[in-house]
């Protein structure tokens, strides 16, 4: 390849992620890890240099204000990259589900999101 692509991770990481790939048994498993992890960098490298358009390019002709252009650019960010549901918020909607009627190893995934769930409540 003669002409390398923007959005190229640099090779230590390559080299970071070839490592932890070798620590796992499924050969299909390990490919299927390392393209996850290449693809997510590069989706994250991808909406950073978006929301760095909005802020410092081509935002500053639509939009005036910089306070503006930043909001508008977490939110974007933020709608892109939601947070994973917090713990309680899984135990909720795993008791929420038990009630759609479950296999066996439905409910001991449930069970367990919930158990984790409690023990991080307060006495």
């Amino acid at each position: 390849m003669t002409q390398q692509h923007p959005i190229t991770p640099p090779p230590e990481l390559v080299q970071q992620w070839l490592k932890e790939r070798t620590l796992l048994k499924s050969q299909p498993l390990a490919h299927t890890y390392l393209a996850t992890l290449a693809s997510q960098w590069g989706a994250d490298e991808e909406l950073e240099a978006c929301r760095m358009e909005i802020i410092d390019g081509a935002g500053r002709f639509y939009i005036d204000e910089t306070s503006d252009r930043v909001r508008l650019a977490e939110d974007i960010w933020t709608a892109r990259r939601p947070k994973p549901p917090s713990l309680k918020e899984q135990a909720l909607q795993a008791l929420t589900e038990a009630d759609l009627g479950s296999t066996e190893a439905d409910w001991s995934q449930r069970y367990d999101t919930i158990r984790r769930a409690l023990e991080q409540l307060d006495d």
